[in-house]
């Protein structure tokens, strides 16, 4: 958590599909905060698309990048930041989130979020819709640690960020 008084760092964390990436930078918009996706990040870093990274280098490489991204983007101050769908995987990640800000899960229904991934190639760990269930009940657990969690389906991304937004001016 942050120092007293102020939220310093918002990170947005849940399933590929549940609108992080959308949410997070209405979000930062609303609180006048930088928005940063740790993917997009990496991807830019590495100079190399996040399927290609875990095909070439594999999972555990990709996760290394993946906790390097979070911690250069958890040293700012005034940012919302969008984690990937498996960020919370390694311990390591749990605890630097909770140490240095606030965590919101965006939880939707799996045929929502399966509706949105569509057939996204960019999406590596994508599968048939039993895979996908199966990674997402061994995710659910290190969500569940979450701050806050919201349903990503109950209304626009906007007001789903409104309701973050005041969520947060509430734990000031």
């Amino acid at each position: 958590m942050s120092g007293a008084g102020r939220v310093h760092r918002i990170y947005i964390v849940g399933f590929m599909g549940a609108g992080k990436t959308t949410v997070g930078e209405c979000l930062a918009r609303d609180l006048r905060y930088r928005f940063q996706d740790l993917d997009r990040e990496i991807e830019r870093a590495a100079g190399r698309k996040i399927a290609e990274i875990f095909k070439e280098d594999g999972e555990e490489a990709f996760r290394k990048l993946e906790a390097g991204a979070l911690r250069r983007a958890g040293g700012q101050t005034e940012i919302v930041i969008a984690c990937g769908g498996g960020t919370l995987k390694l311990w390591e990640n749990r605890d630097f989130i909770a140490q240095t800000g606030l965590s919101v899960w965006l939880d939707a229904a799996m045929d929502l979020m399966l509706e949105r991934c569509g057939r996204d190639r960019h999406r590596p760990l994508l599968g048939d819709r039993a895979t996908m269930e199966r990674l997402l009940a061994e995710r659910i657990p290190a969500y569940r640690q979450a701050d806050l969690r919201v349903d990503a389906a109950a209304g626009s991304p906007e007001s789903i960020a409104a309701r973050i937004a005041s969520w947060v001016a509430g734990t000031k």
